[in-house]
């Protein structure tokens, strides 16, 4: 067990520095000034520290971070929730031709976006909503089902049946079963959910350029467009993909620790 361990940590902190590099570069060229910045002097630390390029990255993204806030989190509760009450009836409540329904629910994570880019417009444009924030939500929600029903599904099907059993002997319906019962232990299902969806939301970017107008525009697509007709300002490129890359990384540093116990309570067994 000894020898084995010798072996496996020096192997992932070298996988850990790896991986870590191209944020070490991001980090250090986000510093430097733009006349620092070169290939030959890319691996090399700051000689002055240049924090003007966040206030220039933040001049031209700010706008945009608060598009994604307005997008992401609507969108990733409605979804969850939606999927929560899915994967519910799904796990719990049986129906007739359930066992058809889920795998169709299901089919809609393997369809490709850039195959339906051209109807999902048309259908946008006609009913008044394509070009803003709402439309963008809405498709979020619908694309997000298929995965957040499959997580709250697997979830809830590991929730004792007694507890379901015991409502219905209660006089408990399907809606009230699952507001009093089911949902108030959904919480690490939850966690999973929205961590997952807020990531995905936030780092789409192909969704977000073809469906929204330039006030619309999510900080991905804003990201995109920062560079220069003549010249590359690669310290405020690197300053804004920092700011970008903030929000989902607190997320992760914040929730972390309880998104690895919704996956092991069962979120995504199955």
């Amino acid at each position: 067990m000894k020898k084995s361990r010798l072996l496996l940590y020096p192997a992932l902190i070298f996988f850990l520095i790896f991986f870590l590099l191209p944020v070490y570069v991001v980090i250090v060229t986000s510093l430097k000034p733009l006349g620092d910045i070169s290939l030959d002097t890319m691996w090399s630390s700051p000689k002055s520290f240049d924090f003007v390029n966040y206030s220039l990255a933040w001049e031209k993204l700010g706008p945009s971070v608060i598009n994604s806030f307005q997008l992401v989190i609507p969108a990733a509760v409605i979804a969850s929730f939606l999927g929560s009450m899915n994967g519910f009836v799904l796990a719990k409540w049986k129906f007739p031709g359930a066992d058809i329904v889920f795998p169709v629910i299901l089919f809609g994570m393997f369809i490709p976006y850039q195959s339906i880019l051209i109807p999902l417009v048309t259908t946008m444009r006609e009913l008044g909503i394509y070009g803003g924030i709402p439309g963008l939500i809405l498709v979020h929600v619908i694309y997000g089902l298929p995965i957040m029903t499959l997580i709250f599904r697997n979830y809830y099907a590991s929730v004792p049946s007694e507890l379901i059993e015991a409502a219905k002997i209660d006089g408990a319906g399907m809606l009230g079963t699952y507001f009093r019962v089911v949902l108030p232990i959904s919480i690490p299902a939850f966690i999973v959910a929205i961590i997952w969806e807020f990531t995905s939301i936030w780092n789409d970017f192909l969704f977000a350029v073809v469906l929204t107008g330039p006030s619309s525009w999510p900080v991905t697509v804003a990201l995109n467009n920062i560079a220069g007709s003549q010249i590359v300002q690669w310290n405020v490129q690197m300053a804004g993909a920092l700011i970008a890359s903030l929000p989902t990384v607190l997320v992760y540093i914040i929730l972390g620790r309880y998104f690895l116990r919704g996956l092991m309570s069962g979120a995504l067994k199955g």
